[in-house]
């Protein structure tokens, strides 16, 4: 294990580790704990009562936060003839077709995230093996398959996340900078976490939303009160 530095046993000592926080109070210490030179990313984890071996349990989406992420994103558009012209439109950072797919090949990751109209997936999705390892590869669960490319790039610009459960049960979610307003953050938390609730398999039982916590990049994690969210 990694030794914490001076400064990161200091933050930690503002932290009750024990203690679930109301998420206000939660999202305030982080604030206060990000304390690197750069704008640190905040992000919400959450562990759910699912067994993700299954697959009546698997939870896999994406949703547009209401104050973004604060990250602008780099979408890439496999796609032809008019909508590729709509992609373009649409403030697409990359359009093409076989160019794109030769480019990957050779090793160029110069995005964030990739659309494809479905008329072009026998030809992406070739590329599964490199863009599948990197969570990069279209999927209509979180609306990166479409023929709505102009609505597909809009909302990514607009701070569309994806969220998908792991082997663990875990999920992780990016909800903004440490920067945002205190308020954006919780909202942005509070949307997530929503979503989540709604997401719930029926296959699920028992403890559905076990614990969850915030934290920025360099900062602790805060453990949160969810016990409302779940009815």
């Amino acid at each position: 294990m990694a030794k914490k530095s001076k400064k990161q046993q200091e933050l930690q000592k503002l932290v009750d580790r024990t203690k679930a926080y109301e998420v206000q109070e939660a999202v305030s210490l982080v604030k206060e704990t990000s304390k690197a030179s750069f704008d640190e990313t905040v992000e919400a984890a959450f562990r759910l009562g699912v067994d993700p071996k299954k697959a009546d349990q698997q939870i896999r989406g994406a949703m547009v936060l209401p104050h973004g992420t604060g990250k602008t994103q780099r979408v890439l558009v496999f796609a032809k003839g008019d909508k590729a012209k709509e992609a373009e439109a649409a403030g697409a950072d990359y359009v093409g077709e076989q160019d794109l797919i030769s480019q990957i090949n050779q090793g160029w990751f110069d995005f964030d995230v990739v659309v494809a109209t479905p008329d072009m997936m026998a030809e992406v999705g070739k590329l599964g093996r490199v863009l599948g390892p990197k969570g990069l590869m279209p999927n209509p669960k979180t609306g990166t398959v479409t023929f709505e490319v102009e609505k597909a790039v809009n909302e990514i610009k607009a701070g569309k996340v994806e969220y998908r459960v792991d082997k663990a049960a875990n999920i992780h979610v990016p909800i903004g900078k440490a920067s945002f307003d205190q308020e954006k953050l919780v909202e942005n938390f509070k949307a997530i976490t929503d979503q989540l609730v709604k997401a719930k398999p029926q296959a699920s039982k028992g403890t559905y939303m076990r614990n969850a916590a915030v934290s920025s990049t360099m900062g602790p994690g805060i453990k949160v009160d969810v016990s409302g969210f779940v009815k």
